[in-house]
C-alpha cells in the first residue's frame, strides 16, 4: 500500500473523533437522533479545522445500514463503499474548478434523480465562494425546495463572499481555530501510535507554527520527521522551520531589567546572522509581554499558550514587573511596530527599539509612594522623595513619620499675603468668650480666620473678594474696609445676609460691611456707606443649578 501522509491517515471516521468542534458534532448528532435534519448546510471557519471531514462523516452517518448511537460503524457496505470513495449517492464537489452556471445547471437536473442505494443523495461543496453570481442565482430555487431525499452540505473559508440569499437557506455552523494544547495533544497521539519520540517543546513550536489548523500541523509534523531521521529535538525544529527562538526574548526581558544594553546588540546580531525576519520578531516579543502581563496579573499560566518549560520562567517575573511598566512597554512596542514595517533599515531600527526599552526607567505610582512613605524610616522618606519622577507632587511634615498628599484648593488666591494660622489653634484663640469687650483689635485678631471661613464655604462667589478686603476702623457694629478689586459691592451686598450671619458666629456679634473713602477702586472720594444703588433683586430661572448659585451661593447673572 502507498504511503498516506498523516493529515489522510488519521482524518477522523467518526463524530467523535473531530477535535475542537464539539459545539458542532453534538449539534449534529443530536439532530440525527431526533430526526430533524436539514436540507442545506453550510460550514465556514478557517482552513485545516475539519469542515469537509465534518461534511463526510454526516453523509456517512446519514447513510450507515447500521449506525451505533448516530455514529457510522464503518463496517457496513454503505461505509466501506463511501469511505473507499466509490459511493454513488454522495457527490463532492470543487466550487473552484466548477463554478460556472452551465455546472450548476447540470446539478440541478441530477438533484431530480433518487438515490440509487443509500438514503439519502447528498452533495458536498468544497469553497462554495467561488462560484460565479449567476451561479448562486441559478441554484436559489432548488436550494430553498430541494427533493426530501436531497441534502446540501457546503464549506467555505470566505463565507462573507457568500450572498446572503444562499446563507439564509442554510443551516450555518461556524468552525473555530483548534486551540494549541488540543493540537499538542492530538500530536502526541499520532506520535505516540507511530512510535515516533518528540517532546512537549517541540510540539510546542508545531503547533504555533500551524496557527489554529490541525492539518498544517499534521502537514508539518510529516516534515519534521522525515527531516530529523528518527532524532526529534526543538533546536533542530526551529533551525528547519526558521522559526524564531524564544530564548530571545528572555534576553531581552532580562536585559531591561538589569539594564544590559550590550545584551541589545547581541540579540539583534542573532536575528540578522539566523535570517530572522525583524517584524516576526517584533510580533513574537509583544506576545512575550502579553504573556509577562497576564502571568503579573493573573498569577497563573494558564492563559499563556506556551512550552511548559517556559510557563515556570514566566512566574519568575511575577514580582519584578509592575503593571504600568508592562502597558508603557506593550504601548511603546505596538507604535512601533508600523514604523518597523516602513523602516529601509529594520536592523538599526530593532537596536534603537531595544535600546529604548533597555533604558526606560521603571515608575511607582503615587500609591505605592504613599505605601512605602508610611512604612519606611525618615531617612527612607526623604530618599524617595528626592528621587521621584516629574510630575509627582509629595510632601512630608517635619519631625513627624505622617506623609500627606497635595491638596488641591479651589479658591482663588488672595491680593495680598497674609499669614495663616493652623483653623484648631486660631479657633481656641478667637473663640468668643463671654464678658470680653467688642472692639476693632478683637475684629483684626478674628479676621483671618473668618476671611477662611467664607472662603471654605463660598470660595466660588466670595473667595476673591472677601481676599481683597482690608479692615480700616469699626464705628459701632459697622466695619469700614476697603479693596482694590471693581464691582465688589454688588457682590458684598447679594451676600450681606451670610456675612452678618457668619460674623456673628465668628466675631460674637453681627457686624455690617462698609467701605470707606476711596474704598474700592476707581471710585474715590466716596463714601460707599451711603451708596443709594440698589441691590439688585434675586432672579428665578428655569435651571435649577443656576437657581442655586443665584438664591444660595450669590452669584451674578451676566447677560
Amino acid at each position: 500500500m502507498a504511503y498516506l501522509v498523516t493529515a489522510r491517515k488519521w482524518r477522523p471516521q467518526k463524530f467523535s473523533e473531530v477535535v475542537g468542534q464539539e459545539h458542532i458534532t453534538v449539534t449534529l448528532q443530536n439532530a440525527i437522533k431526533n430526526n430533524r435534519i436539514a436540507h442545506a448546510y453550510l460550514f465556514t471557519g478557517p482552513r485545516g479545522v475539519g469542515k469537509t471531514t465534518t461534511a463526510r462523516i454526516l453523509a456517512k452517518s446519514l447513510n450507515c445500514l447500521n449506525p451505533v448511537d448516530t455514529e457510522p460503524c464503518g463496517k457496513c457496505e454503505m461505509c466501506e463503499e463511501i469511505q473507499s470513495g466509490q459511493f454513488m449517492d454522495i457527490i463532492e464537489i470543487d466550487g473552484a474548478s466548477n463554478r460556472g452556471i452551465d455546472e450548476i445547471r447540470t446539478l440541478r437536473e441530477s438533484v431530480k434523480y433518487a438515490p440509487t442505494r443509500g438514503k439519502y443523495k447528498i452533495y458536498i461543496i468544497d469553497e462554495v465562494h467561488m462560484l460565479t453570481k449567476e451561479s448562486f442565482n441559478a441554484f436559489l430555487k432548488t436550494l430553498e425546495e430541494p427533493p426530501e431525499h436531497t441534502i446540501f452540505i457546503f464549506a467555505t473559508t470566505d463565507v462573507h463572499k457568500v450572498p446572503a440569499t444562499i446563507i439564509s437557506r442554510c443551516q450555518r455552523f461556524d468552525f473555530r481555530r483548534i486551540q494549541l494544547d488540543t493540537i499538542k495533544e492530538t500530536l502526541a497521539t499520532i506520535a505516540k501510535a507511530e512510535k515516533i519520540e518528540i517532546d512537549d517543546k517541540t510540539l510546542t513550536i508545531i503547533a504555533k507554527k500551524a496557527d489554529g489548523a490541525l492539518r498544517d500541523a499534521e502537514s508539518v509534523f510529516d516534515q519534521v520527521v522525515a527531516f530529523c531521521n528518527g532524532k526529534i529535538d526543538a533546536e533542530t525544529v526551529a533551525q528547519m522551520l526558521n522559526l524564531i527562538d524564544d530564548e530571545i526574548y528572555f534576553k531581552i526581558s532580562d536585559a531591561i531589567l538589569n539594564k544590559d544594553f550590550k545584551a541589545v546588540f547581541d540579540a539583534t546580531n542573532t536575528i540578522y546572522q539566523n535570517g530572522w525576519d525583524f517584524i516576526d520578531f517584533m510580533e513574537g516579543l509583544v506576545e512575550h509581554f502579553r504573556n509577562i502581563m497576564t502571568v503579573v496579573l493573573t498569577e497563573k499560566t494558564s492563559l499563556i499558550e506556551t512550552a511548559e518549560v517556559y510557563r515556570e520562567r514566566y512566574l519568575d517575573y511575577m514580582d519584578k514587573f509592575s503593571e504600568g511598566d508592562l502597558l508603557r512597554i506593550l504601548n511603546f512596542l505596538t507604535r512601533t511596530q508600523q514604523e518597523l514595517r516602513f523602516s529601509q533599515n529594520q536592523k538599526l531600527k530593532i537596536e534603537i527599539i531595544l535600546s529604548h526599552l533597555v533604558g526606560l526607567e521603571r515608575t511607582a505610582t503615587i500609591s505605592k509612594i504613599i505605601d512605602e512613605l508610611s512604612t519606611g524610616s525618615t531617612a527612607e522618606k526623604k530618599n524617595l522623595i528626592s528621587k521621584k519622577p516629574s510630575g509627582f507632587a509629595t510632601t512630608i511634615s517635619s519631625g513627624s513619620s505622617s506623609f500627606s498628599p497635595p491638596q488641591t484648593k479651589a479658591t482663588v488666591p488672595p491680593v495680598h499675603t497674609k499669614k495663616v494660622v493652623s483653623s484648631t489653634a486660631a479657633v481656641e484663640k478667637v473663640q468668643p468668650a463671654n464678658g470680653t469687650e467688642f472692639g476693632f483689635e478683637a475684629i483684626k485678631q478674628k479676621w483671618q480666620l473668618f476671611v477662611d471661613e467664607v472662603s471654605k464655604e463660598r470660595g466660588l462667589t466670595l473667595g476673591p473678594a472677601i481676599n481683597s478686603i482690608r479692615i480700616n476702623s469699626l464705628n459701632g457694629n459697622k466695619l469700614l474696609v476697603s479693596s482694590s478689586l471693581p464691582d465688589i459691592l454688588k457682590t458684598i451686598e447679594l451676600n450681606k445676609k451670610y456675612l452678618e450671619d457668619k460674623s456673628e458666629k465668628i466675631f460674637g456679634k453681627r457686624i455690617q460691611i462698609n467701605f470707606s473713602e476711596a474704598g474700592v477702586s476707581g471710585e474715590p472720594e466716596v463714601m460707599q456707606q451711603n451708596r443709594t444703588e440698589p441691590v439688585p433683586k434675586k432672579e428665578k430661572s428655569d435651571d435649577p443649578l443656576e437657581n442655586y448659585i443665584i438664591n444660595e451661593l450669590g452669584g451674578v447673572k451676566i447677560e
